[in-house]
Parts: structure tokens; sequence; C-alpha cells
């Protein structure tokens, strides 16, 4: 399944952003789930980086079809999609309206246990 891995500058704050995930696996939990299956998305993961340069969010999205889903995302106007997208907007300042998928990315490199039993991707340089 493809992966997309976005990194967001955090520009509200650590206090809003555990906000937002807690709305979303509490009282928007029903919500959340049917945005997701919406996408296509199997799984999403929110990781918080500290840097010298402030803290970052860092999503990782397993979802079926990104190039079909991020148009569908970019353009959707239901009330839980206007507000999550909002909340990412407040939150980082990237408008998902305008970068569905977040800020650009490229991998650049994967390593994988050989005697792994999920096989498929191979070192490549950039």
């Amino acid at each position: 399944m493809p992966h997309v891995v976005r990194a967001f500058p955090l520009r509200g704050s650590v206090a809003d952003l555990n906000a937002f995930a807690q709305a979303l696996a509490g009282p928007r939990a029903g919500d959340a789930g049917r945005f997701y299956r919406h996408y296509g998305v199997e799984r999403e993961s929110w990781h918080l980086q500290f840097t010298d340069h402030g803290p970052w969010v860092i999503a990782v999205t397993e979802l079926a079809d990104p190039t079909e889903a991020a148009p569908r995302y970019a353009d959707a106007n239901e009330a839980f999609h206007l507000w999550f997208k909002s909340q990412v907007e407040k939150l980082t300042g990237v408008d998902p309206n305008i970068a569905p998928l977040g800020p650009p990315t490229k991998e650049v490199f994967v390593w994988q246990n050989p005697t792994s039993a999920t096989q498929g991707h191979a070192a490549t340089p950039a």
C-alpha cells in the first residue's frame, strides 16, 4: 500500500496539536473513521519532532490511491472535512485545499531486513 509522508512545521502550540489528536481519538472518532475511510486510508500516524528550528509534525498515511484521493480531499466541503482541513492549516500553515498531500516529499532511502516477510523495497539513491 502506498505511503504519503508529510513534515509540517508546527505553527500552533503543542497543546493545540494534542487537542486536535484527542478530538479525533475521542468525541470525533466516528467522524474521523468515516473521513479516513472515505479517502481509502488504512492507517495514519502523527509524530512530533522537536528540532533546533522548532517542533515539526510528521504524518505518515497508508492509503490505497493518493493520486485519486488528493483532489477529492482538496475539494471536500462536508462539515467534518472542512473542520479537519482548518485544523491542519491553523496548526501548520499548510492549506490542504492547495497542497492536499502536504509539502512535496521524495523518498530517498529505504532499508528492509532481507529476512522480513514483506519484501518489495530496496535501498535506492535519490
